[in-house]
């Protein structure tokens, strides 16, 4: 486990997202909540939320943290056809949680697929990856595609480039 004890004590933050592919009738269904196992977008987001919390036992090497706040929002994308899942993670702390927001949306979109396999067992998990991180000595980092935008369920599903900003130096920090 890397030694995390010199670094200071910042606000961190960290945005993934993920989405599930489905035929226009699977996603219907789970929107209008006709789905055998139950409300699929509420217990998807309650299980992202749990995993956000346990990343730290799922990931060898993971630093446990102290989570101040977990966001899963699941948003229906017609275009898809399917949900794109948005994770906001926030700590204060020695560490980044890009992990626990890639956990969270990660297991938000297995939920849906576990939820849903009955009904259509060819849906595609796809598209994780980290949005935006801030805190920190790297400071800032946006996924290129949304750099310019507001954070919505729908952005940068395409990006290839990263931004990074460095963060302020302050004085007589190490």
């Amino acid at each position: 486990m890397v030694d995390v004890s010199r670094k200071r004590i910042t606000a961190r933050r960290a945005v993934a997202e993920g989405r599930i592919v489905m035929q226009p009738a699977t996603l219907d269904l789970v929107l209008k909540g006709d789905v055998k196992k139950g409300d699929v977008l509420g217990t998807a987001r309650v299980a992202g939320i749990l995993a956000a919390k346990r990343t730290h036992e799922l990931i060898p090497l993971c630093h446990p943290l102290p989570i101040a706040a977990i966001e899963v929002k699941i948003a229906p994308d017609r275009t898809l056809p399917g949900l794109t899942v948005l994770a906001t993670v926030k700590t204060t702390g020695r560490t980044g949680v890009e992990m626990e927001a890639l956990t969270a949306a990660c297991v938000a979109c297995l939920t849906v697929y576990d939820m849903v396999k009955s009904v259509e067992r060819g849906m595609r998990i796809e598209a994780v990856r980290l949005i935006e991180k801030r805190g920190g000595k790297s400071g800032l980092y946006r996924a290129a595609a949304v750099a310019a935008m507001p954070l919505t369920p729908r952005v940068g599903v395409h990006a290839e480039r990263a931004i990074r900003t460095p963060a302020r130096k302050r004085s007589g920090a190490p």
